[in-house]
């Protein structure tokens, strides 16, 4: 049964995109287990639906609705759900994002640089954009974190788009800090290394970041259940001090 281990997320209402896979639904699980009721949101609407029937199935508190962030009127339906079905959003975890690795710049095409950049970078813009009416509505403000990745402070062997976008969610986090900030609006991102998910299982290359993995000062990839803890942290009230920041969950990577 999911029981507020340690509270950290007691009573909060937070919408997780991304969510049928990997960070994302290492996310949900221990946002639940923390207390909180979650609206998951991804394109694959099986494993999404699986994953909330397996969080309500153990007590927890959640809602699935599938949808693709690109779409602002897919958004804007999660976070109705939100509202519909927990009463409103207290945060809210961007996760979604896609990537690819293996083409110089001058060979990408360009439907690889328009699905990379709107995957990453107008997916958190959606969100954004429909996140905080919603928080400014409540007036209790709230708290939201972006998915970036060290591909947003160095090149790292990624497509460039991606890099490019990475520095983008970056931008986007921290232009929302400072305009929301005097408004109660937290916004954080998280800088993700290399993390095991099935993308990285299923690919020896490992995505666009598998090489960044032994850049790291641990010398090894992410669990995504160590994403998830630092996500839920700058979720909480725990975290009520920071903002506009750029949290590194990369085994060190970024510091060398």
């Amino acid at each position: 049964m999911y029981t507020t281990s340690s509270g950290l997320l007691h009573g909060k209402r937070i919408m997780i995109t991304g969510a049928s896979s990997g960070i994302g639904a290492a996310s949900a699980r221990l946002f639940a287990d923390e207390g909180a009721s979650v609206v998951l949101m991804a394109r694959r609407e099986k494993p999404l639906c699986d994953l909330a029937e397996e969080i309500r199935a153990a007590g927890g508190r959640a809602a699935a609705v599938a949808g693709d962030v690109t779409s602002p009127g897919d958004v804007e339906r999660v976070v109705s759900v939100a509202v519909e079905a927990f009463g409103g959003l207290d945060a809210a975890f961007n996760n979604a994002g896609w990537g690819a690795r293996g083409t110089d710049l001058h060979e990408t095409a360009d439907s690889a640089y328009d699905r990379i950049m709107d995957v990453n970078v107008r997916g958190v813009w959606n969100c954004l954009r429909h996140q905080i009416p919603l928080m400014l509505d409540q007036r209790t403000g709230g708290t939201i974190v972006n998915t970036s990745s060290t591909a947003g402070l160095f090149a790292t062997g990624a497509l460039a788009p991606y890099v490019a976008a990475k520095h983008a969610v970056l931008g986007l986090t921290k232009a929302a800090a400072a305009e929301y900030g005097a408004r109660g609006i937290r916004v954080n991102a998280l800088v993700v290394g290399t993390t095991r998910t099935g993308l990285t299982e299923q690919n020896p290359r490992g995505g666009p970041q598998r090489p960044v993995a032994t850049r790291a000062i641990q010398h090894r990839m992410a669990d995504p259940s160590e994403v998830a803890q630092a996500a839920a942290w700058l979720c909480s009230d725990r975290s009520s001090f920071v903002t506009g920041g750029a949290v590194p969950v990369d085994g060190g990577c970024s510091a060398v």
